[in-house]
C-alpha cells in the first residue's frame, strides 16, 4: 500500500491513483482492465496499455486487474481474436487469474438498464436512417438538430424497443438514442447511439440477440458491474467522457469508475492502425498477421522479441498526456539490452566466400574453444570445429580496400575468431563476372586464440565457419516496414502506401551456420557473432530447413563510415 515514505508516482495516472488511496476515494481498491476488441491480433500498442493496466493493479497491495473482451461487434468479432488476445497477455507476462470476462455477460443487464433509461424519458427510439442521423447530427460548427421522433412518448419507446430485441425489425429500421442535448460543442453528446439492431450471430451468444449496445454504452456499465476503480483510455476517448459520466450518472449505478485519458503508442516506421494493418495482411504486402515486419505482437515474438525487452520498452517510455512519436530505435535498444543477456553466441555467415588455408593440413579438424555468451560465465564454451576450407563473409575482404578497412585484403593478414591468424596470399575469380569466388590463404600456426603462444595481434577478427562442417540456412533480413518516420493516420489518407520499404525483407538461402545450430528449436535466440541477434523461425523452420529471422542488428562502425564516404 502507498505510505508517507513511498516514492514519487512515475506519472501523472499513478499519482492520480496515489491520491485516490489516500482520500479513500474508492475504498481503498485498485482495480483496473484491459479491455480489447475481439476484432484483431493486439500490437505494441496494446502492450503499452496491457502493461499500464496490468502494472497499476500489481503495484497495489489486493489490486486486481481484469481482462474483458468488448464484444458488442459481431459483424468484425471471432473467437480466433480472442484466443490469440489470451495467448498474447500471457505470452507478455500477465496473469488475469479467475477475472475473465466479456462485454456479453452483461447484455441483458445492459438491456435493462436501457430500459431504465427509457422510462426516465432519457433515452427514445429514432427512425431516421444512417445518413439522416449523420446530417442531424450537425458538425463542430454547426449544431445538430433535434429528430422527429425525440418526443416519442414513453409507452411507444418502450414498445418498439421491446420489439427491435424480438426481431421484428430489418437492419437499420431503428436504433435507440440518448436524450441528451443536440446542441451540446462536444459532438459525442448530441444524442449518440445507444443500441442497433444488427442480425449478426455472436460468436458466444449465438441468434440470441439481434440488437446489440454501442461501445460508448456498453464500456461505462461493464466497468462500473465488474467494480473498476480506475479506467484508463487512450487520448481519443477523451470527449466521450462525458458520455461515460452520462450513462452512469443516469442508469444511476452504485460504482462510478474514474475514466482517465493517457497518450498512445506511436511507433516510427511502422503502422499502428488496425485498419492499415489489415488492408497490409489482405492486400498481400506481408505473409500474414505473425509476419515479423508488423508491429503485432504475434508478429513481434515471431521476429525473436522477448516479453521482457517489451515490458522494459513500456516502462521506459512511461504514460504520458500528449500524443508523441518513439522512434523504432529505442524499441531496438531494448530487445539488444535484453539478448545481450541471454542469447547464447553462435557463428554464422550470411553471404559466404570460400577461404582455403593452403598450409593447413587438409585431413585435419580442430574443436576449437568458444565462450557461449560473455556476459554470462553460467552458458559455459563450446567446440566449434575447424578444418582446411573456411567460409568468411563476401564483405569482410576487399580486393582494393579502402582507408579505414581493416578486414581482409590481398596481402593483408586477419584473425579468425577462435582460431588463427590467416594471410591472404591469392585471389580466384569467375572468368565471366569478374566476381570474386574464393581466396587462397595461409595461417600460423602459432596464433590459436587462447593458446600461450598466440602472440602477436592484427588490426580485425573476423568470424567464419568450417566448409566441411556448417549447415545451409535460410536468413531472412527484416528493416523497418515503412521508409516514412510517421504517415498519416487519417482514413482518407492513402499515402503510407507509397511509404512502403521495398527491402523491408531479403530473403538470404545461401547461409552458413555453424553445427551446434542443428538441434536449435523454434523460437531460439541467438546472437550471430558481429552481425547481430537472430531467431529460429517457428512456422517455417525444421531440423531440414533452417530458416533464422533477424531481430535486429548490431550497431556496425565500418557501415557508418563507408556511408559517410559514400555521401561526401
Amino acid at each position: 500500500m502507498t505510505t508517507p515514505d513511498t516514492p514519487a508516482p512515475a506519472d501523472f495516472i499513478r499519482a492520480i491513483v496515489a491520491q485516490d488511496l489516500r482520500t479513500n476515494k474508492h475504498g481503498g481498491r485498485v482495480h483496473t482492465r484491459f479491455p480489447p476488441e475481439p476484432n484483431g491480433y493486439l500490437h505494441i500498442g496494446h502492450a503499452k496499455s496491457m502493461c499500464l493496466n496490468f502494472g497499476i493493479a500489481n503495484e497495489h497491495e489486493g489490486g486486481l486487474c481484469n481482462l474483458r473482451f468488448d464484444d458488442t461487434n459481431p459483424s468484425t468479432e471471432d473467437v480466433e481474436y480472442v484466443e490469440a488476445v489470451k495467448s498474447d497477455v500471457r505470452w507478455l507476462g500477465f496473469d488475469w487469474g479467475d477475472r475473465l470476462f466479456y462485454a456479453s455477460d452483461y447484455f441483458e443487464q445492459l438491456y435493462q438498464y436501457a430500459v431504465q433509461l427509457i422510462k426516465k424519458g432519457k433515452a427514445y427510439v429514432d427512425s431516421l436512417s444512417a445518413e439522416e442521423i449523420r446530417d442531424y447530427r450537425g458538425t463542430l460548427t454547426k449544431p445538430g438538430k433535434e429528430s422527429p421522433y425525440r418526443t416519442r412518448s414513453v409507452e411507444d419507446n418502450l414498445d418498439l424497443f421491446q420489439r427491435m430485441r424480438t426481431g421484428e425489425f430489418e437492419d437499420g429500421a431503428h436504433v435507440l438514442r440518448a436524450k441528451i442535448n443536440m446542441a451540446s460543442p462536444n459532438i459525442n453528446l448530441r444524442d449518440p447511439t445507444l443500441y442497433r439492431i444488427r442480425r449478426v450471430a455472436h460468436h458466444r451468444t449465438g441468434d440470441k440477440w439481434c440488437i446489440y449496445p454501442t461501445y460508448d454504452y456498453a464500456h461505462p456499465l461493464s466497468d462500473s458491474i465488474e467494480g473498476i476503480t480506475h479506467s484508463l483510455c487512450t487520448l481519443e476517448f477523451e470527449d466521450h467522457r462525458p458520455l461515460y459520466d452520462w450513462v452512469l450518472d443516469e442508469t444511476e449505478v452504485e460504482c462510478h469508475p474514474q475514466q482517465i485519458e493517457f497518450a498512445r503508442l506511436n511507433l516510427s516506421h511502422t503502422m499502428m492502425s488496425k485498419r492499415k494493418l489489415l488492408e497490409l495482411v489482405e492486400q498481400g504486402h506481408v505473409t500474414g498477421w505473425d509476419d515479423p515486419r508488423l508491429p503485432t505482437l504475434m508478429g513481434l515474438r515471431r521476429r525473436g522479441y522477448t516479453p521482457a525487452a517489451i515490458r522494459n520498452f513500456c516502462d521506459h517510455i512511461g504514460v504520458a498526456k500528449r500524443d508523441a512519436v518513439v522512434e523504432m530505435a529505442l524499441l531496438e535498444h531494448f530487445i539488444r539490452e535484453d539478448l545481450n543477456r541471454r542469447a547464447p553466441r553462435v557463428m554464422a555467415v550470411l553471404r559466404p566466400l570460400r577461404v582455403v588455408i593452403d598450409n593447413y593440413p587438409e585431413a585435419q579438424v580442430e574443436k576449437l574453444e568458444a565462450v557461449n555468451n560473455p556476459e554470462d560465465p553460467t552458458m559455459g564454451t563450446r567446440k566449434v570445429p575447424f578444418s582446411r576450407v573456411v567460409y568468411i563473409e563476401q564483405e569482410d575482404f576487399r580486393e582494393d580496400p579502402p582507408s579505414k578497412f581493416f578486414r581482409l585484403a590481398p596481402g593483408r593478414e586477419v584473425r579468425l575468431r577462435y582460431a588463427y591468424i590467416i594471410k591472404c596470399v591469392g585471389v580466384v575469380k569467375d572468368e565471366r563476372t569478374g566476381e570474386v569466388v574464393e581466396l587462397h590463404c595461409t595461417y600460423d600456426p602459432e596464433t590459436r586464440s587462447g593458446s600461450s603462444q598466440a602472440g602477436r595481434k592484427v588490426k580485425s577478427t573476423v568470424h567464419w565457419v568450417s566448409a566441411a562442417h556448417a549447415l545451409q540456412a535460410e536468413v531472412r533480413l527484416y528493416d523497418s516496414l515503412l521508409l516514412q518516420a510517421n504517415p498519416s493516420e487519417t482514413p482518407e489518407d492513402q499515402d503510407y502506401r507509397a511509404s512502403l520499404n521495398p527491402n523491408s525483407l531479403q530473403t538470404l538461402t545461401a547461409c552458413r551456420v555453424e553445427p551446434s545450430l542443428a538441434s536449435a528449436a523454434p523460437g531460439s535466440r541467438y546472437q550471430f557473432e558481429r552481425l547481430g541477434y537472430f531467431c529460429v523461425d517457428a512456422v517455417d523452420s525444421s531440423p531440414h530447413v533452417l530458416v533464422f529471422n533477424r531481430t535486429v542488428p548490431l550497431r556496425d562502425t565500418w557501415a557508418k563510415i563507408e556511408k559517410a564516404q559514400q555521401g561526401r
